[in-house]
């Protein structure tokens, strides 16, 4: 049973079990699927500052704060308990491509290279990390949700802002991947 937990599930189990949790929030306490709204939680139950936005009555949404605290436990238990130690398997093409880049440490789950203390020093890490991190907080207010409130939880509602917000993300992904990305790491 364990060897199940510590290899990648296919697409056809993985999906729809993501898929459940919406009827299941919806049938247990009529609650929306979405991790970005916790931020806004601790922050009006951290600051007790005059703030319009941050003034609701966020313990209605305790839930939340602890499905997010289950995430941090779950991956905390995944990366010491559960991890695979072989590397990421990667495509010959991909991995090549990468090396040009200068970029062949595997190891991880993610590349040592890109992402790591020492990277951040430089004007590449700095790009992919601090301000990859800042438009991904910005879209995601500017959204009016995260990637997963809006395709899981949004698109199974039928509401047409997700459907927006969503194609954008997936053109936006595609921009930045075949045309931004490229120039970034070569940097």
């Amino acid at each position: 049973m364990l060897e199940i937990i510590k290899e990648p599930w296919p697409w056809y189990v993985a999906g729809p079990l993501i898929g459940l949790t919406v009827p299941i929030l919806l049938i247990i306490g009529n609650k929306s699927f979405g991790i970005s709204s916790s931020l806004r939680h601790i922050c009006a139950m951290c600051i007790p500052a005059n703030i319009p936005f941050f003034k609701y009555n966020w313990k209605k949404e305790s839930w939340n704060l602890f499905f997010v605290l289950g995430i941090f436990i779950g991956g905390f238990i995944a990366a010491h308990f559960l991890s695979n130690p072989n590397p990421v398997e990667i495509t010959p093409a991909l991995s090549e491509k990468l090396a040009g880049y200068g970029i062949t440490d595997h190891s991880g789950l993610v590349p040592a290279q890109l992402f790591s203390w020492e990277s951040l020093l430089t004007l590449r890490g700095f790009i992919m990390i601090v301000v990859g991190g800042f438009l991904v907080g910005f879209g995601t207010r500017y959204a009016g949700g995260c990637t997963s409130g809006h395709a899981i939880m949004g698109l199974s509602n039928l509401q047409w802002p997700s459907l927006v917000a969503t194609i954008c993300f997936m053109i936006g992904g595609f921009v930045m991947a075949l045309l931004i990305l490229p120039y970034i790491l070569s940097l």
